[in-house]
């Protein structure tokens, strides 16, 4: 078995960067691979990773000889197709339209100073993203690049100055194959290329390739996170070649499209019934795929919160007087939609003697009442610190009983400047003593600017505590007056984090770029 990196534990922090662009002429991309390399081995930028389409053009490497373009010159120009020596390896290659060219720019100083071992990776990283559209991928012994069945479908060469690589890969998505007959591909004659379109008879998008090619990047090269934008060193560098700056955010925190209907007939129920929802009013990217599964998180008294987090989009201002008919209604929308499971969180309300902890009792009775075998799980604030409060809401009986820590100990005060991490802490362990037999549960947000060792730390004090359920999703921004995001934390980490939790002894652990702390809620056995 060919040895990956991601196969070995993380034990150095690896932030990336991702250049999506357009089709860019050859020249010009190559000149900013250069440069580009020049700011990494300064030590100006982290790894990077260049995705892009080239025009029609052939590549000459080191091991390429004229010899292996079977055409003349004129017949190249009458087809539009340039031709560029280049400092790779290998011989000649074909970059067009249709085809995904990756130029990963990465510091082999981190990653064993293999460059067989870098080739091999990038093999690895094209042979799970065809996986992932039902393409099975193959290396070839002595013949770089990958192959399905004898067809080659990407071809990869590269260049290292100062253990700093530059060219990479090009995968065959949907380009026009008969350019390929301009070449023997790679020096080899005879050999026959193939495209994704070819394999599996649809068009394919390089955009959407583009987005998986990513993912598998950062799962090979063990990037925890991907940054949110562009170092001021590499924008200035494509405002000098004339490259706009492209948006950052990666396909894996894309979200469902609600079907036709499902939006309006959702909130129209809840509207009837007066009552809110932190799916809405948290500005949760899953509000389509919960609210069309019939499921929503019921935020009770009120829509203004007495507090003022910096990543929370929930108002924030002076709150009304409860709604002492909002048990009721709630328990009946709870009826009315057919759950099975209902999660009920509420806004902070520090002017209330217990915090609001009656109001969340109430609820809990209703729903009881009003609907049989229905279990219920809320999520609540700190009460000020008041365990009278918390036992005010245990003495109900949820079936899991939640408090979100949110973020690591460091990040309190610039995140949760009204909050306090031990208070959250002794809340969850409290509610473990007076209830043993409930089920606690914690939420963390991820891409603020954490360490993944203080994540480690977070999770040792939440077990500490007894907490039995833990969630870790990616903070978004919501708002451009909110907490901008420190980095986009790849799969590959959220799984990674998983795996630790689960060592750790959580009962549950939910982890991924779209998680929140209600997402997929359930009971837990």
């Amino acid at each position: 078995m060919v040895q990956t990196l991601c196969d070995t534990v993380i034990t150095k922090y690896q932030r990336a960067l991702v250049i999506g662009l357009d089709t860019l002429a050859y020249p010009r991309a190559l000149e900013l691979q250069r440069r580009l390399q020049r700011l990494r081995i300064a030590g100006e930028m982290p790894d990077c990773m260049l995705c892009l389409e080239h025009p029609p053009t052939l590549t000459l490497g080191r091991a390429g000889g004229d010899t292996d373009i079977l055409v003349s010159g004129e017949r190249l120009a009458r087809e539009g197709v340039e031709v560029y020596r280049v400092e790779r390896g290998g011989g000649v290659t074909y970059h067009g339209p249709g085809q995904l060219v990756g130029y990963p720019i990465v510091d082999l100083n981190n990653y064993q100073r293999d460059v067989h071992l870098l080739v091999q990776n990038l093999e690895e990283v094209i042979i799970r993203a065809l996986g992932a559209f039902g393409i099975k991928g193959r290396r070839k012994e002595g013949y770089p690049g990958v192959w399905v069945d004898e067809a080659k479908i990407a071809s990869i060469g590269v260049a290292v100055s100062k253990w700093v690589t530059m060219h990479g890969f090009a995968l065959n998505v949907d380009p026009q194959m008969s350019h390929f007959k301009l070449i023997n591909p790679c020096g080899m004659q005879g050999v026959r290329m193939t495209s994704m379109r070819e394999l599996l008879g649809r068009p394919v998008g390089v955009w959407e390739v583009k987005d998986r090619v990513i993912e598998e990047m950062a799962a090979v090269f063990r990037w925890a996170e991907v940054l949110p934008g562009t170092p001021a060193p590499v924008c200035k560098l494509l405002d000098e070649l004339g490259v706009e700056t492209p948006s950052s955010r990666p396909g894996w925190l894309g979200v469902q499209v609600p079907a036709p209907g499902v939006l309006g007939k959702m909130v129209g129920l809840l509207e009837r019934g007066r009552l809110n929802t932190v799916c809405r009013e948290a500005r949760c990217p899953n509000v389509a795929e919960c609210f069309g599964m019939g499921t929503a998180t019921f935020m009770v008294l009120g829509d203004a919160c007495t507090r003022n987090c910096r990543f929370c989009s929930v108002n924030s201002g002076p709150p009304r007087e409860p709604d002492l008919a909002e048990p009721q209604s709630l328990a009946e929308t709870v009826r009315e939609l057919g759950l099975r499971h209902a999660v009920v969180t509420s806004v902070t309300r520090d002017d209330l003697p217990d915090g609001g902890a009656g109001h969340f009792a109430r609820v809990i009775s209703a729903v009881r009442r009003l609907c049989p075998g229905v279990t219920v799980e809320v999520l609540v604030p700190d009460f000020g610190g008041s365990e009278e409060s918390l036992a005010t809401v245990v003495a109900a009986r949820p079936d899991i009983l939640g408090h979100n820590l949110e973020t690591v100990p460091r990040l309190y005060e610039k995140v949760r400047p009204g909050a306090d991490y031990r208070r959250s802490l002794q809340l969850l362990a409290s509610a473990k003593r007076l209830a043993p037999g409930m089920v606690t549960k914690s939420g963390i947000m991820v891409g603020l600017g954490e360490e993944p060792e203080e994540m480690l730390g977070v999770m040792d004090d939440l077990k500490k505590a007894g907490c039995d359920y833990v969630t870790i999703g990616q903070y978004l921004q919501p708002t451009p007056g909110h907490l901008p995001v420190q980095g986009f934390v790849t799969p590959a980490m959220f799984d990674w984090y998983r795996e630790q939790c689960l060592l750790k002894g959580f009962r549950q652990a939910d982890c991924g770029p779209l998680v929140r702390s209600s997402y997929h809620a359930r009971p837990l056995a």
